[in-house]
């Protein structure tokens, strides 16, 4: 029996309670559970209300498997405790006092609670090192308006921790939502790789600099590409000896400073994803679209994002990949798959953020385009397709990404809409 556990039956009311009493046979009447208190200290439950033995009471309750443990934690000391009105636990093994020496009222919950309930948890936390996830074998029993219920929900929590990033650098940046779109779209650019290095990168160039030197493409190569310090000492291409002279004045003339930018890898990176290829896709986006976040509020159709973002890269890199070798001459467009990325890490999360700060109501209408992008293509969308999980699009692939990393991965089943369906099952058995 774990903690948890209990939580989940008092907070959902997992168990026959039109008969409860105390240990001391009080008649218990529960009218509301109260407010789970997700803190790391006090009561598990505040506001809770119940009649018992006729005396109606409002506070809060606290939950353990063995009363006992009431003295282990130290609670007899700590006023965050005086208001506890029902003390709710697996089993008494000792009585717990007030400080006025008056018994606390304790439910004993094992009296209460489906054999079936029991059962089915076990089922779903079985050390059974075999499974991918607790429930792998449970799947196909969930039903779909349960899971696509549940999909919506963990899009928008995915979407609620995007948003941390979001607020962090609206707020680094003074409320400036053209610097959060450059800074955002510039991380997302360098994929997991290089994201990381291509946000200091960002951070490390005031936006009003990418303003005034978004009328030259060469001006905004030679900033990306002198801040991370790809430009070599001694050029070896008269394009790089003309951003070298251009890095240089820009630098003098605002000041920049390059100084402990993260390195960008190579390493282990398909030609396309080179840093060098996404910063000269970046500076062109940049150079072609002078109002770009006006014109990423304002889209509504898939096809006009595609659009959008079709550009094309200067000439010197149509044949190289890096400064030094050249290769076979190709396009290098920034593909669809590119720009379903770009949706999902960048546009959509700012676009719901900009309608939160304006006091909308977003989830419909981010639901609605997230959905007509194609599902992504990633380990874990696979494991999920093999057991029968209906994943036709982002949205559902985004969610489930959500539910492995902050569910599964966690054991976090008593808080997940599956496992919540799968425990209440056939719940008929005493």
């Amino acid at each position: 029996m774990k903690e948890d556990l209990l939580q989940y039956i008092w907070k959902y009311k997992k168990f026959d309670f039109s008969n409860l009493r105390t240990t001391t046979q009080d008649k218990i009447i529960l009218q509301k559970t109260g407010i789970h208190n997700t803190g790391n200290s006090g009561p598990d439950f505040f506001n809770s209300q119940m009649i018992i033995q006729n005396q109606k009471w409002a506070g809060n309750v606290e939950i353990h498997i063995k009363s006992s443990d009431w003295y282990i934690h130290h609670h007899e000391v700590d006023r965050a405790y005086d208001n506890v009105i029902l003390h709710v636990v697996w089993e008494e093994d000792i009585e717990v006092f007030r400080k006025d020496n008056t018994t606390i009222p304790t439910l004993q919950l094992k009296d209460y609670v489906s054999k079936q309930l029991l059962i089915k948890y076990q089922e779903l936390f079985s050390a059974d090192k075999q499974k991918w996830i607790p429930c792998e074998n449970n799947l196909p029993a969930v039903s779909s308006f349960t899971l696509s219920n549940w999909q919506e929900r963990l899009y928008i929590e995915r979407l609620e921790q995007k948003s941390k990033l979001i607020s962090q650098l609206l707020k680094n940046s003074a409320n400036n939502w053209e610097a959060v779109l450059f800074r955002l779209l510039t991380k997302n650019f360098g994929l997991k790789t290089n994201g990381e290095a291509f946000l200091h990168l960002a951070e490390r160039i005031d936006f009003s600099i990418i303003r005034k030197c978004s009328y030259d493409l060469n001006k905004l190569e030679a900033l990306f590409f002198g801040q991370t310090g790809l430009l070599s000492e001694k050029p070896e291409s008269k394009y790089e000896n003309q951003l070298q002279e251009e890095y240089r004045f820009l630098k003098n003339k605002f000041l920049l400073d390059n100084t402990g930018v993260l390195p960008v890898q190579f390493f282990r990176l398909r030609p396309y994803n080179f840093p060098t290829i996404r910063l000269a896709q970046l500076a062109s986006l940049y150079n072609t679209h002078i109002n770009l976040f006006d014109k990423i509020i304002h889209i509504n159709t898939i096809e006009g994002f595609y659009d959008l973002f079709e550009i094309e890269v200067s000439s010197f890199w149509k044949n190289h990949y890096t400064f030094k070798k050249e290769s076979t001459v190709r396009k290098k467009r920034i593909t669809k798959s590119f720009i379903d990325l770009i949706l999902i890490n960048t546009i959509i999360p700012i676009r719901f953020m900009v309608a939160r700060e304006m006091g909308k109501n977003a989830e419909d209408e981010v639901l609605q385009l997230i959905s007509k992008i194609p599902k992504e293509k990633n380990s874990i969308i696979e494991r999920f397709s093999a057991s029968n999980v209906k994943i036709e699009n982002a949205m559902q692939s985004q969610a489930m990404i959500q539910l492995k990393n902050s569910y599964c991965d966690q054991k976090s089943c008593l808080q997940c809409g599956i496992g919540n369906y799968l425990l209440n099952q056939d719940r008929s058995v005493r």
